[in-house]
């Protein structure tokens, strides 16, 4: 079975994350945020009975009684979604059963529509992602790191990731490079205060300075999490299973 471990939640049974593919003890690790126990992720190579739901971990070697498994209903891929570009690497899960709000499990607020972080401003990233491209150890405890956002003009400029950067996503890192998500990192929030404006989804390796960190940004999907959530949405829609 498929074990993917969560750690931030927001808001009704539902979760939405963007996706990455890291092996580790034949589970795959990935990391969303809570929305009223639906699942924000990004697309998976995966179908919702081979999947299990963990939120609660800090340290994934071993049992700490603080985490909390479901089984997902429903996957909802986002429907402008684009392997080949990674635009719109987003999807929502919808939980079987809720899980139970405590000091370990909590909703992760998102933000309003449309609304950005300014340049510079320094936000948090997390996950159980290697420390370099390279690989070596996995990390068996949850780590962050700080990084600035850096502008969609520079992230797009020619000697960065040259026009590759669309509307719907966020760059993160340093000049210098050095901090940054990496490998297994993926699906991770970007918190900027206090609220989720951005999912780890792709870059160009690790640290480097010439190339930040690429976020799905979530203050653009936001309306379509909502619907999908609140609205009839899946009343008519046919489910990814």
């Amino acid at each position: 079975m498929t074990l993917i471990k969560l750690i931030l939640f927001v808001g009704k049974g539902f979760f939405c994350f963007p996706f990455s593919k890291r092996s580790r003890l034949h589970d795959y690790i990935f990391f969303s945020a809570l929305l009223t126990n639906v699942m924000q992720h990004g697309f998976l190579c995966f179908r919702a009975e081979q999947m299990m739901i963990v939120a609660g971990d800090y340290k994934v070697n071993i049992f700490e009684g603080t985490e909390q498994y479901a089984k997902p209903r429903i996957l909802v891929i986002h429907p402008l979604y684009n392997r080949s570009t990674n635009n719109a690497d987003i999807m929502l899960i919808k939980l079987r059963a809720p899980m139970v709000l405590n000091k370990y499990v909590s909703l992760a607020p998102l933000p309003r529509q449309g609304t950005g972080v300014a340049e510079g401003h320094v936000c948090r990233v997390s996950g159980w992602g290697y420390n370099s491209l390279e690989g070596g150890q996995v990390p068996v405890t949850l780590r962050t790191v700080t990084v600035p956002i850096v502008s969609t003009a520079r992230c797009n400029s020619s000697d960065s990731f040259n026009g590759n950067i669309t509307a719907n996503m966020i760059c993160a890192g340093y000049s210098t490079g050095g901090k940054d998500a990496c490998k297994g990192d993926s699906g991770g929030p970007l918190v900027c205060d206090r609220r989720i404006y951005g999912v780890v989804s792709w870059g160009n390796g690790c640290g480097d300075a010439k190339f930040p960190g690429v976020y799905t940004a979530v203050s653009r999907f936001r309306r379509w999490i909502d619907q999908t959530i609140y609205g009839s949405y899946l009343r008519c829609f046919k489910p990814w299973r």
